[in-house]
C-alpha cells in the first residue's frame, strides 16, 4: 500500500499498535491525551478567575487544535500574522484577533476582505499609529459594518505599540473620527518576560505591566472612551495575571505543547510545570561510527535553533546531550553504557515549540504507543 500523499509517508501506520516507535523521521509527534489535558487545564484556570481566553495560534498553527480550544470554552483565538488569521477565518474559527499591526496596501486589502468574509465582530486587529488607522479606515469603507480595532500598548518591550497614555488617547480619538472603525479595547502583551526563569522577577515584571495597563485604561475611560476588552497575558504569567483583575482576557499559546524553555520557567522548586509536554520531535539513529556519540537525522531543519538545544525524552537511557551537527543531522552525546543502536528512535522535547512547529507540515497524533491520526498544520509558513 502506497502512503497517502496528503498524510505523508506514515499514513500506513495509522492504528497499528507500536507504530509510535516506527515512524519515518524526522516526525513531529503530538501526544493527544496530554494536549487535551493542557487545553482543559488552561480553560479551567480562565473560568475559575472569570477571565476570557483567546489563545494564540502562533504556537500550534492548527485549525483542529483551535477548534478544541473553542470547544473547551475559549472565546476566540489570537494570530500573530494575517496569514494565520486567514487560515483560521477560512476554517470558520470565530473571534479572531490579529496581534500585530497590518501595514501596506495589499495586506490591508486582504484584511478587509477577510473581515467581510468573517462577518461583524468576528475579526479584530491592533493598531498603534494614526497613519495606519487612516489607511485602514479607507479600505474599511467597503464594509457594511464598522471594523473592530484594538490599541496596541508597547508593554515595556517597544516592539510595537503606543509608547504612553497620551499617545493612546490621541489614537483613540483618531479611531473615533474615522467613522469606519470601532475601538474595542487595549492589548498589552509582555512577551519579553514570559521566559524569565526566576519566579519572583517574572511576577514583578508582570505586576509592573498590569499597573501601567490599569493606568492607561483609566486614562481612556476618564476621557469618555469605553474599553470593552483588555487583552494580553502569556503562558509564563498566566496564573498571576488571570487573578489580578486588570486583563479581561488572556492570549497564552505554548501551554498546549510546552518545551524546554517553558518547562524550566513554570517549574517552581521541586514542583514540575503544571502543564504536560505534549509535543516531541522523533528522530532515528543513522550512524554509530563515533565512540562518543551517535548521529541522528534531525538537525537545524528539524528544530528551531533560537533557544538552546532539544532534550531527549525517550529512546535513550542514562545521561545524554544534543548538539547540532548540520542541517539534517544532530549529535547525541551519550553514556557509552546506554548507547542507542543503529536505527533506534529517539524523541526530543523541542527547545522552542512555536518556530519548531513552523518547520513541519503535519502532526503525528499518538495515544500511548499508537499513531491514531495525522493532522495538517494549516497555518504553517503563513507569515
Amino acid at each position: 500500500m502506497l502512503p497517502s500523499r496528503n498524510l505523508g509517508p506514515n499514513a500506513y501506520l495509522l492504528g497499528v499498535p507500536g507504530s509510535r516507535h516506527t515512524l519515518d523521521t524526522p516526525a513531529l509527534v503530538l501526544d493527544r491525551l496530554a494536549l487535551e489535558k493542557n487545553i482543559a487545564k488552561m480553560a479551567a484556570i480562565a473560568e475559575r478567575h472569570g477571565i476570557g481566553l483567546r489563545p494564540h495560534v502562533k504556537s500550534h498553527k492548527s485549525v483542529r487544535i483551535a477548534r478544541m480550544q473553542i470547544e473547551a470554552g475559549a472565546l476566540g483565538v489570537s494570530c500573530a500574522t494575517l496569514g494565520e488569521a486567514e487560515a483560521m477565518v477560512e476554517a470558520g474559527i470565530p473571534g479572531v484577533l490579529v496581534t500585530s499591526p497590518i501595514v501596506g496596501t495589499n495586506k490591508l486589502r486582504r484584511f478587509v476582505a477577510l473581515a467581510d468574509h468573517a462577518g461583524p465582530r468576528q475579526l479584530m486587529v491592533v493598531v498603534d499609529d494614526p497613519r495606519n488607522v487612516a489607511e485602514l479606515a479607507v479600505h474599511a469603507a467597503r464594509l457594511a459594518y464598522p471594523l473592530d480595532v484594538v490599541i496596541d500598548y508597547h508593554a515595556g518591550y517597544h516592539r510595537t505599540g503606543v509608547t504612553d497614555e497620551n499617545a493612546a488617547l490621541t489614537l483613540a480619538r483618531a479611531i473615533a473620527d474615522t467613522g469606519m472603525l470601532t475601538l474595542r479595547g487595549v492589548q498589552a502583551y509582555g512577551g519579553h518576560f514570559q521566559h524569565i526563569e526566576a519566579p519572583a522577577q517574572r511576577k514583578a515584571a508582570a505586576s509592573q505591566l498590569r499597573d501601567a495597563v490599569a493606568s492607561l485604561v483609566a486614562k481612556l475611560e476618564s476621557a469618555g472612551i469605553p474599553i470593552e476588552l483588555v487583552t494580553g497575558v502569556g503562558t509564563g504569567t498566566h496564573e498571576a495575571d488571570a487573578s489580578a483583575g486588570v486583563f479581561t482576557e488572556m492570549q497564552p499559546g505554548s501551554y498546549v505543547f510546552m518545551d524546554v524553555e517553558y518547562n524550566d520557567v513554570l517549574a517552581e522548586g521541586a514542583e514540575a510545570s503544571p502543564f504536560d509536554t505534549s509535543l516531541f520531535v522523533q528522530s532515528t539513529v543513522i550512524s554509530t561510527q563515533a565512540p562518543q556519540w551517535v548521529t541522528i537525522d534531525a538537525g537545524t531543519k528539524s528544530f528551531a535553533t533560537d533557544s538552546g538545544s532539544p532534550v531527549a525524552a525517550a529512546g535513550v537511557e542514562g545521561t545524554s546531550s544534543y548538539a547540532f551537527f548540520g542541517d539534517e543531522h544532530g549529535k547525541l552525546i551519550v553514556d557509552p553504557a546506554h548507547r542507542p543502536s543503529l536505527g533506534a528512535h529517539v524523541e526530543f522535547i523541542t527547545p522552542h515549540c512555536d518556530p519548531t512547529v513552523n518547520l513541519y507540515d503535519r502532526y503525528h497524533v499518538i495515544e500511548g504507543d499508537t499513531l491514531v491520526d495525522i493532522w495538517p498544520i494549516e497555518a504553517r509558513g503563513r507569515l
